[in-house]
This record gives structure tokens, sequence and C-alpha cells, in this order.
């Protein structure tokens, strides 16, 4: 859908060049990544992204960015889904802990949300490959700005 704006630069300040399809939907960059959104409501959401030589590190793994990138976008979609359409919020903090390398087929992200006050989320994923082993957990933190209340 956007790959014709792949290579466009952004400016700051600029109108964004291009429009989300839906509330709960990928941008440009989860579309590069071929992130798939296959459920998402109540606070969980469910993300899956196939392994291609684009998502490899030097030794042919897949690469910790996009291991990284897949759940940080679960959990904000899971927040998504307890928000109203529009709200903006932002990651403030995450860390993720390997358990396991992905060698080859693709990764599953299973996102919860939590609200803990009127800005604040808190969110967590687990990563597992297609043979169901947990490859990873992700915790983080997210904000809506004070500005957007």
């Amino acid at each position: 859908m956007y790959e014709e704006l792949y290579e466009r630069p952004v400016n700051s300040g600029a109108e964004i060049p291009f429009r989300l399809p839906g509330w709960i939907a990928c941008a440009p960059f989860e579309e590069y990544l071929e992130m798939t959104i296959e459920e998402a409501g109540e606070g969980r959401a469910l993300l899956s992204m196939p392994f291609r030589v684009k998502h490899s590190q030097g030794k042919g793994l897949m690469h910790g960015g996009a291991v990284t990138a897949l759940a940080d976008t679960a959990v904000a979609m899971a927040i998504k889904s307890l928000l109203p359409e529009g709200t903006n919020f932002v990651t403030t903090e995450l860390s993720l802990k390997f358990h396991a390398a992905v060698s080859g087929g693709g990764i599953t992200a299973v996102a919860t949300a939590e609200r803990l006050d009127e800005r604040t989320f808190r969110g967590v994923a687990e990563l597992f490959d297609l043979q169901g082993v947990k490859v990873a957990t992700f915790n983080s933190m997210f904000k809506i700005p004070r500005s957007k209340l």
C-alpha cells in the first residue's frame, strides 16, 4: 500500500505523506517489515511477521531490531484497542529479553496493555517462533502527551 512512498523524505513540520486505512492498521515501517495484525481488541493484540532476508543480521538470524519492532507495534495495537480513535501516544521505555534465536520461518507477538493512570500504559509482549518456542519477552511503558488529553 505504501511502497511508492518508502523512499520519500520526511521533513519536520510537513504534512504526513500517508494516511492509515484505519485506527488499528500498519504504518509504512510496519508494512515494510511485513507485519500482519491478526487480531486486536480489549487491550490485547496478536501480530505476526515472516522471516525474510531483509530481517537478517550478519549471521543469518533474525535481527533484534526486527523482533523489537514487532513487539513494540503489537503493544501499540493493544493500547489502540483501549483508546478513542486518533489518541496520540508514544513509547517512553522499552526492554527486550531474548530467550532463543529465530533462524527461520517467522515470529508472532502476543501483547497485552494495561492502563496505569490517565496518561500511562504498561505493555508486555511475548514473542514466539513458528514452532511455538518463546524467543523473547518485551516490557514497555507508553504515555499520552499532556497536550493531547
